[in-house]
């Protein structure tokens, strides 16, 4: 069971809980990898992934948690100078790896909660590798967000999620846009009335009027440059302060 029962009877009244057990109900019955938290077994993702769990476990407590993939990762690459001025100030850290999908979260989530970061912000982006990768369909991905989520909200429950929309990728509109929108749907719907969890959908800041994801924003149509990065910045900033209020 992925949520333990005593945190189930405790949480009965969270809208964050039943949200995400209903979401996760009908894929216990055919495909559970998004929501069974596994470790990354690729050697060249080995030593990052140890590298963020040192982070979990080692630093002192801080007000904001990122936690995500590649896209999150490379906020110490593209989105570096973005970071040193809006983020590293306000003490936040990144436990983003590369090629994550939703059950290398839950898994890392287990190996060095939260907990003990105390975080009042917790951005969090994941799930296009799930559909990226093939893995799993819109309705598989949404469950596996929807346990991460949870997971977080057990860990740090005073903690405010910023849950990011799934950024769209590839460069014209095709299939796999649309499988992200479904998803993106289905978040906004399971959250639109918890205040612990806030929606950033930001997905037409990453769409030009011709319905193309420009090349100066995402240069492969997946990661983000420096543009994107303070694209990013810009759509969480006023979220992240009045959680950081809290």
């Amino acid at each position: 069971m992925l949520i333990p029962t005593s945190s189930v009877s405790r949480l009965l009244g969270s809208t964050i809980l039943l949200a995400c057990l209903l979401a996760m109900t009908p894929i216990f019955s055919s495909n559970q990898s998004t929501v069974t938290p596994a470790s990354r077994m690729d050697e060249g993702i080995l030593s990052r992934q140890a590298e963020v769990i040192r982070r979990a476990r080692e630093s002192a407590p801080v007000n904001v948690v990122f936690v995500g993939d590649s896209i999150t990762q490379a906020w110490e690459d593209g989105g570096a100078a973005i970071w040193k001025d809006r983020f590293a100030s306000a003490g936040a850290l990144n436990l983003g790896v590369s090629g994550d999908r939703t059950e290398h979260v839950l898994w890392r989530l287990d190996q060095a909660p939260l907990t003990r970061l105390a975080p009042k912000a917790v951005v969090l982006l994941i799930g296009t590798n799930n559909l990226g990768h093939g893995t799993a369909n819109a309705a598989q991905t949404f469950s596996g967000i929807c346990a991460v989520v949870a997971k977080i909200h057990l860990q740090v429950p005073k903690a405010r999620i910023l849950l990011c929309a799934i950024f769209p990728r590839e460069e014209n509109m095709n299939a796999m846009r649309g499988d992200v929108a479904q998803v993106n749907q289905a978040l906004a719907s399971a959250f639109a009335n918890d205040s612990s969890v806030r929606i950033i959908d930001l997905c037409t800041s990453f769409i030009g009027v011709d319905g193309k994801i420009p090349a100066r924003l995402m240069p492969d149509f997946l990661h983000l440059t420096p543009a994107g990065y303070q694209v990013w910045a810009d759509g969480i900033r006023a979220p992240l302060e009045d959680a950081l209020k809290i």
